[in-house]
Parts: structure tokens; C-alpha cells; sequence
């Protein structure tokens, strides 16, 4: 029978604007399906007012939280303890609370990890390095997931300087490459991840030429709005595996709902068919 506290027990996404997330479709369908008493709902919050919010979560009756754009690093900023991959990236995307203290961890990592894993198995085992677009926070977790992998990363953005941030702060093994070097990138290439907005709904195709990638290779866009980007139809055309964003959106959000509710979620085919259900619906 459920104690009082699980039947209390709620948790939220944070962010500005917010009503785009998924994130209450993904952890409710987990309450749902694991029959767990508790709730989970999506909360605006202006970036002044973010500080105050997550200081006050226990007193909102939440257990924790998701934190999406822009509070990530104020997020970071606030938490009393954090994980080694949320101190590494200056991030952090998901709250909870510890004897009263405020602690973050940054999930991005791992879900991009197990998502690879899942869509495409040995895909780290396979020779040539990994080609990264962009250089904004979600190009942070990548960087850090696949040096972690021990994956040797050429990092591209249109604005260098941002590049060679990223790369200065990520340390050995990440090269920067000008945009109009993207040719000479892709050549020998085993991964190539898409962390920039070109391609979603709203915004630029992302239209690069993917004939020098080897056969090999596997491309990923963790942009999932739409579900299948220009890009993603390019690599299937030339018969290259492919991993869209929903995976990444899904496994991230597991270890979140595990500190909150105390079971581990499964990212199941229905989730995943629920999730793209509503993004198709969206267009």
C-alpha cells in the first residue's frame, strides 16, 4: 500500500517558455505504467524568478525537478552539491533534494550515451573519430559523453571562437575545424552529431554534404522536432545509420524519475511511439 509520501510525491520540468516539453508525457506514462502514486507537471518560470524557485521546491511540494532552457547554468549556480558531470559542464537539468539540500546533476550525458548504445550498438567500437556541429550547451554533454568513450572529437561551429572555447575547456582530443572544413572532417569519420538548431521546425535546413563519410558511420541529430530532419533523410539515403533526438529525450529523463519516484524507468517502444505521436502532431 502507498505511504502518504508517495501519494504527495511530485516532481516538474522547469523552463521559459515550457509548454513545447515532453518531459510530462515521458514521467507520467512511467507513473502510469509502474503504477506509482505521484504527478508530475510542467511550471513557466521567468529566469529572474528561477533562483527563488528552485530554493523553494520542498516548499512547492516538489521533490524535484527538470530544468530546461535557459535555466541550466543558473541551475548549476544554485544546486549545494552537484554531480562530476554536471561540475564538468557547468550545467545541471535535473533537481533533487538531500536533507534539505539542493543537488543537480546534468542527465544529457547519459542520455546521449544510451541512446547511441541502443540505435546504433558498437558504434564507439568503430575506427575514425567523431565530427560535432555546434558548440552551444548541448555540445558541451556531447563532447564530454564521447571523450568519455574515448572517442577523439573534431568540433565545428560557424563562430570558431566558441569552438575553441569548448575545446580549451573539454582538454585533450577535441580539434577545432572551421565550418568550410566540414569536407575534410567527414572524411574517415565514424560519428557525426548534429547539436546545433539548423533543421528543426522554424529554423534552416542543416544542408552539408555527407558523400565523405565512410560507409560506416553513423549520424546522429538530437534535434527531434521534426522526428526525421533534412539531415537524417540524407544519411538514410546514402544507407547510413541513424539515431534521431527522441532517444536522447527519453533516456534522459530515466535517472531523474529513479532519484524521484525510487524505480528505475525502461525506455520502451509504446513510450517512444507515444512521444513521436505527439511531436507528429505538433508539425
Amino acid at each position: 500500500m502507498s505511504s502518504n509520501l508517495e501519494i504527495t510525491r511530485k516532481a516538474c520540468v522547469v523552463g521559459w517558455p515550457i509548454a513545447h516539453s515532453r518531459s510530462p508525457i515521458i514521467h507520467n506514462f512511467w507513473l502510469t505504467h509502474l503504477g506509482l502514486a505521484g504527478s508530475y507537471e510542467s511550471v513557466a518560470v521567468t529566469p529572474p524568478d528561477f533562483a527563488s524557485f528552485a530554493h523553494d521546491l520542498a516548499a512547492n511540494g516538489f521533490v524535484g525537478a527538470n530544468v530546461t532552457i535557459p535555466h541550466k547554468q543558473t541551475a548549476f549556480e544554485v544546486c549545494g552539491k552537484v554531480s562530476p558531470t554536471a561540475a564538468s559542464l557547468g550545467a545541471v537539468n535535473t533537481l533533487w533534494l538531500e536533507h534539505g539540500a539542493l543537488c543537480g546533476d546534468n542527465t544529457d550525458v547519459a542520455g546521449f550515451l544510451a541512446a547511441l548504445d541502443e540505435e546504433a550498438p558498437g558504434w564507439d567500437t568503430a575506427s575514425g573519430p567523431a565530427v560535432v556541429l555546434g558548440a552551444g550547451g548541448a555540445a558541451r554533454a556531447v563532447v564530454h559523453a564521447l571523450r568519455h568513450r574515448g572517442k577523439r572529437v573534431l568540433l565545428a561551429n560557424r563562430t570558431r571562437a566558441r569552438a575553441e572555447s569548448l575545446a580549451t575547456d573539454a582538454g585533450a582530443g577535441v580539434e577545432v575545424y572551421d565550418w568550410a572544413q566540414l569536407p575534410s572532417a567527414l572524411e574517415g569519420a565514424s560519428l557525426l552529431v548534429n547539436t546545433t538548431s539548423l533543421g528543426m521546425k522554424g529554423h534552416p535546413a542543416l544542408d552539408i554534404d555527407l558523400a565523405p563519410l565512410p560507409p560506416h558511420a553513423v549520424v546522429n541529430d538530437i534535434v527531434y522536432f521534426p522526428l526525421e530532419t533534412t539531415l537524417l533523410r540524407a544519411a538514410k539515403s546514402r544507407g547510413l545509420r541513424t539515431v534521431s533526438g527522441v532517444g536522447m529525450l527519453l533516456h534522459q529523463a530515466a535517472p531523474g524519475f529513479e532519484r524521484w519516484f525510487g524505480v528505475r524507468p525502461s525506455v520502451t517502444p509504446e513510450l517512444r511511439g507515444l512521444v513521436e505521436a505527439d511531436v507528429l502532431k505538433s508539425l
